[in-house]
């Protein structure tokens, strides 16, 4: 769950205009997948109907033909920039890195617009590359942008993956001063501090971005990393249970309170 919250990683499109909708009864009787499928071959240049044939496989699991879907429209058209950014949110989510960032590449070679850029450097610092910096540099400088809460981010990422903790909580703290709102910047924050093993220090991070945001899943999870190494078991469980309630599929949550004999 780490970074998808930042990422900002958007559900495709599910609605079409009436022009796609108007398919003929036969297609309207037939499964969902075939209906789709004929929809994409009836107007293959329809990137509304080929949204929803990838988001149909995304939220069915099936990473594979999803992609898949998206690579033939590429073949038929690779100059749109949404349809890199497409088989790069389905790569990513897939567990792929390199082919997310070399999809995110091709977007932003097409379309550098600021959220094809977040992205991409976002993936960049996840990976230690130094260009995370540099393209978080462009969007500081391009006022247009509106990202320079995203900028500060992605450097204390960069920073944070390559072990200069101090460096990356400082860039963490530029992007609170710009948005004090900013849940993932005291998320990555906190984390700063518990690999320094300042578990105190972030627990009190993270306690604030809870006030802030009570439905901050989350934090309640790093919260109960945090009361474990304190030795402070009940507050931990407490902190767990508090994350399922407001994210019920929080598999390390689960997974930390059965570690800690707790029955669901």
């Amino acid at each position: 769950m780490k970074y998808a919250a930042f990422l900002s990683i958007l559900l495709f499109l599910s609605c079409t205009n009436e022009k796609e909708n108007n398919t003929d009864a036969k297609i309207l009787e037939t499964p969902r997948e075939d209906q789709l499928e004929a929809a994409v071959k009836k107007y293959p240049d329809s990137a509304l109907l080929i949204e929803n044939l990838a988001q149909y496989y995304r939220d069915g699991g099936n990473y594979e033909k999803a992609i898949a879907t998206v690579n033939r429209a590429l073949q038929v058209d690779s100059t749109r920039a949404r349809y890199w950014d497409m088989k790069a949110i389905l790569h990513f989510e897939n567990g792929d890195t390199l082919q997310a960032i070399h999809a995110f590449e091709k977007a932003v070679g097409l379309v550098p617009e600021p959220a094809y850029i977040i992205s991409l450097a976002t993936l960049y610092a996840q990976t230690k590359n130094k260009r995370a910096v540099e393209l978080a540099d462009a969007l500081l400088i391009g006022y247009k942008a509106h990202a320079e809460k995203e900028a500060y981010f992605i450097k204390g990422l960069y920073f944070s993956a390559i072990g200069k903790k101090q460096d990356a909580i400082s860039f963490f703290n530029e992007a609170l001063q710009v948005s004090p709102t900013f849940m993932e910047a005291y998320r990555e924050k906190a984390l700063a501090l518990y690999d320094q093993q300042q578990y105190m220090e972030a627990l009190l991070v993270l306690e604030k971005a809870v006030k802030l945001n009570n439905s901050f899943e989350e934090g309640y999870y790093y919260m109960g990393r945090c009361f474990e190494k304190l030795n402070r078991k009940e507050d931990a469980i407490e902190s767990y249970q508090t994350a399922l309630i407001y994210a019920p599929d929080f598999s390390e949550a689960k997974e930390a309170l059965a570690n800690l004999g707790v029955k669901q």
